[in-house]
């Protein structure tokens, strides 16, 4: 059942997430999903900008701020569980939008927040250093000045947004910790060299790693490389769509059903989402 938490008590239990050890943070994109996730018990989720849009049937980073904001919501009201938002780059190239912004995304009730140093949307290139770090600095003093413990992951895309510079990624990661950042996060990392060299920029920092593919890291692989969060993005919503996309194109091509073998039954659904509907 919900309601269960505050939203401060929720804040609190993500900080705490973030000192020691090493959690899986996945990713849904719906409340149906993200009340799976609870109860599998996942100590804390996190939204996906890709995965929302795309149900949406919007490309990653076309959904706007007010469709955004309104998920978030709608998210951390549906659990129990801290959630973390995929801010993108605060929905603005202004730093002081971005701060408004912020502070609206705050009033969501979301646990933490993230904040790319790239604008909207998936073309390549980084905002300048400077400009980037002057962000970061900006967001930590926007959450700051709402009073709310929101936890603050500074991402820098390089590595996605084809600026694959690990000495450059490493550079903004130690600036982004300086700034304020509680958890540093480099998206398309994947060898252990990297991994490491993160770490030790992070500087004692909680890291998040994105393990979006079968890239041969475990749980416990990453915890003993010092990692302290894992998320997936928006691998299991391509995993939803992918199995969608399969038996819809063997219905219209071949006349077959045979994908609907096997697959979790109405009544068990039920079952499952009927103790939150009587919350």
């Amino acid at each position: 059942m919900t309601g269960l938490r505050t939203i401060a008590q929720k804040r609190e239990d993500f900080y705490l997430l973030h000192k020691e050890g090493c959690f899986v943070i996945p990713n849904p994109w719906n409340i149906g999903t993200a009340r799976c996730l609870e109860d599998l018990g996942f100590k804390a989720i996190a939204s996906t900008s890709s995965g929302h849009a795309h149900a949406s049937g919007l490309p990653d980073g076309a959904e706007s701020l007010e469709a955004v904001l309104a998920h978030l919501q709608e998210l951390a009201a549906s659990v129990d569980i801290p959630l973390n938002a995929d801010f993108e780059n605060g929905f603005s190239d202004d730093i002081g939008r971005m701060q408004e912004n912020i502070v609206r995304c705050v009033q969501t009730g979301v646990a933490g927040l993230s904040i790319e140093d790239a604008p909207q949307g998936e073309a390549a290139g980084l905002y300048d250093f400077d400009i980037a770090v002057a962000r970061i600095k900006a967001a930590r003093q926007a959450i700051d000045r709402s009073g709310e413990r929101v936890l603050l992951t500074a991402r820098t895309e390089g590595f996605i947004r084809g600026a694959p510079d690990i000495d450059e990624t490493v550079r903004r990661i130690k600036a982004f910790s300086d700034a304020g950042a509680d958890c540093l996060y480099a998206p398309g990392i994947k060898t252990r060299e990297h991994i490491a060299a993160i770490v030790q920029a992070a500087g004692g920092r909680a890291v998040n790693f994105l393990n979006p593919v079968a890239l041969g890291h475990t749980v416990q692989d990453l915890a003993g490389m010092g990692v302290r969060r894992i998320s997936v993005g928006g691998s299991l919503a391509r995993v939803a769509m992918d199995a969608f996309l399969r038996v819809a194109q063997d219905i219209a091509r071949e006349g077959r059903f045979d994908g609907f073998a096997d697959v979790i039954g109405n009544a068990d659904l039920n079952q499952r989402f009927g103790k939150h509907s009587k919350a």
